[in-house]
């Protein structure tokens, strides 16, 4: 038997898109959460065996689950895993401090270690956090970093991302990592015959990503931009943004594919720890001019699927946005690019991994029973 756990369900990214992919992998598997907003989650993933924490039941917590970050360890702490041959966490908060037995393998798909205690005042700057939320928050950091670190220790194996986080988990946790990449629904996408004349970025609008650098580039150089996504830096993003700049909003999952194959290039001005949508816009043919750090480093070939500028500012932006061009390059090997990181590649190396290291842990455990009843003999 085989559960897996989630550090919450109210928004939808990349580490939603991880999740699917594993529930698709292990449909009878229950799936433990803090939380689930049920309203702001698709519908199909009603169907699922969900089971939350107290914390899903706190006020405002479905909306504002920052409120509550000193409770996740103890929330997670609370399951009952006992009867589980293997747990799967998929991890950017503490949802790889619950507890097993030692009949229990834990494996944990590491998508970053904690952010906001591990990088907090990169985190605090760049969620622009409130001077009394930053306040609220400081005194407790010390505790979480000491609890997240100890609560590493009870993960059997590790799987990073990316290198980037492989280096981090190195760095914070002293324990090694095997990358197995995000997975890309390659399947979804495929070129257009039509490339039209606008650049594209995708993705949920939080400060972190700098979109806002990213717009000042486009008002300057009067180049049509199209932003795709919701969120809460919207309404800021709105007011800087000129003429030749579109917000979109949410676009359905249908009407992705023709968006992304359409565009000239893909943009994405944030640092990742992966980065799931700039595939996505490879697979459909297209380059992606990206910031030169996080996982961009890995899967932006310059010159072959797309162009990367050194630094998070309006001339480096506008310099390699005038300097490359998208019609250099070829829509069948950006798509050949992607397809290495295809989902059906992700779930069989994630299938394989689990279980080969169980193989091993159920080996060990027998060969020391064997010698505990030799040795009573």
């Amino acid at each position: 038997m085989l559960a897996l756990i989630h550090d919450w369900l109210n928004q939808l990214g990349g580490a939603e898109d991880v999740l699917a992919a594993l529930v698709g992998l292990y449909p009878d598997a229950p799936l433990y959460t803090s939380l689930y907003d049920r309203d702001r989650m698709p519908a199909h993933w009603r169907e699922w065996d969900i089971r939350t924490a107290f914390i899903d039941r706190l006020p405002f917590a479905h909306r504002k689950q920052q409120l509550y970050f000193p409770l996740y360890p103890f929330a997670f702490e609370q399951f009952d895993l006992r009867g589980y041959d293997v747990v799967l966490s998929n991890k950017s908060g503490f949802c790889h401090g619950v507890i097993t037995g030692p009949e229990t393998m834990h494996v944990c798909y590491c998508l970053t270690p904690t952010r906001y205690v591990w990088r907090y005042h990169q985190y605090a700057e760049q969620e622009d956090l409130g001077r009394l939320t930053r306040a609220g928050l400081a005194p407790f950091l010390t505790f979480l970093r000491q609890y997240d670190r100890l609560a590493a220790d009870r993960v059997d194996h590790f799987i990073a991302i990316s290198d980037e986080v492989r280096r981090r988990i190195a760095k914070v946790y002293r324990r090694e990592a095997t990358i197995i990449y995000p997975p890309v629904d390659v399947g979804r996408f495929a070129p257009s015959n039509r490339v039209d004349d606008y650049y594209l970025f995708v993705g949920r609008l939080v400060p972190y990503r700098r979109l806002d650098v990213l717009i000042e580039a486009f008002n300057k150089m009067g180049k049509p931009l199209k932003i795709a996504g919701s969120g809460r830096d919207r309404e800021r993003l709105e007011a800087l943004a000129g003429p030749t700049v579109e917000f979109l909003g949410f676009v359905p999952d249908a009407d992705l594919p023709d968006l992304l194959a359409r565009c000239r290039a893909f943009v994405w001005p944030g640092e990742e720890d992966f980065g799931i949508s700039p595939l996505q816009a490879n697979a459909a043919g297209r380059p992606v001019i990206a910031y030169d750090a996080g996982g961009a480093r890995e899967t932006v070939v310059p010159g072959v699927t797309g162009a990367l500028f050194a630094e998070q500012s309006v001339a480096a932006i506008i310099e390699t946005v005038e300097s490359f061009d998208p019609l250099s390059v070829s829509p069948a090997a950006i798509r050949r690019h992607a397809e290495q990181y295809d989902i059906a590649l992700f779930k069989r190396r994630i299938a394989d991994f689990v279980a080969q290291r169980y193989e091993e842990w159920n080996s060990a455990a027998t060969g020391q029973s064997s010698a505990a009843t030799g040795s009573s003999r």
